[in-house]
């Protein structure tokens, strides 16, 4: 067993609140309300669940979206349980600001969890939740005014490779016709994705602007960035 990072054996399906979208992906209103928004992978976060009952237009999309909100739950359980008992492992790689400890995270996602499943079956039905799978998404070029993608992408870069991170990036700015920003940009060892710069290049190459910028949140240590892509 090492304790170089969060050893799990998985990608774990789970999900954040939108508190912690604000925060994570650094918005406001005025992006918010700029147009549609898609949040892929989406988990089990209650994002979408929460800004549709703010009136806004999100679309949530994940490759566990052709199962039962039952297997859903089920699964998300799973995975936090599973998460969790492997973190007092790799605590020393985590910064508590944002929460005050373990067991405020697993309530957060414990109550992401319970709005998802509230929502899911009647959100699946109206589309706003949707089966799809990266690099290749099922919606039209330009579909989206923000494209939001947590915890997947860069995170786990050591079991998803350079070529599968760059046709998801394609794939994000296709469906994009505003702004993409994903975060964080680091693994779960909380070291930087080590390929970043050659992804930045690849953005350049395509004549796409991209950056970095700094997010008001952070959990993994350094992990208080994220990559705008800007269209």
């Amino acid at each position: 067993m090492h304790n170089s990072g969060l050893d799990i054996d998985r990608i774990a399906f789970f999900g954040r609140t939108y508190t912690e979208y604000l925060s994570m992906f650094d918005l406001d209103g005025s992006v918010l309300k700029r147009g549609r928004i898609l949040d892929c992978p989406a988990g089990a976060s209650s994002f979408a669940a929460e800004a549709h009952q703010l009136g806004l237009d999100v679309t949530a999309c994940d490759i566990m979206y052709n199962h039962s909100v039952n297997e859903l739950i089920e699964k998300s359980k799973k995975d936090i349980q599973h998460v969790f008992e492997k973190f007092d492992e790799a605590e020393h790689l985590y910064v508590w600001d944002y929460y005050r400890n373990k067991e405020d995270v697993i309530a957060l996602r414990k109550k992401a969890l319970k709005l998802f499943s509230e929502d899911f079956p009647a959100g699946f039905k109206e589309k706003r939740y949707i089966h799809g799978e990266l690099p290749h998404l099922p919606f039209p070029d330009k579909s989206f005014s923000l494209v939001l993608s947590g915890n997947f992408l860069f995170l786990y870069g050591d079991r998803l490779d350079l070529d599968f991170h760059k046709a998801c990036m394609k794939e994000l700015v296709r469906v994009c016709s505003g702004e993409v920003r994903i975060f964080p940009l680091v693994g779960l060892d909380a070291k930087p994705y080590p390929y970043l710069d050659e992804i930045l290049s690849f953005l350049d190459f395509a004549g796409v602007k991209s950056e970095i910028v700094k997010a008001p949140f952070e959990f993994q240590k350094g992990a208080n960035q994220m990559l705008k892509i800007s269209l």
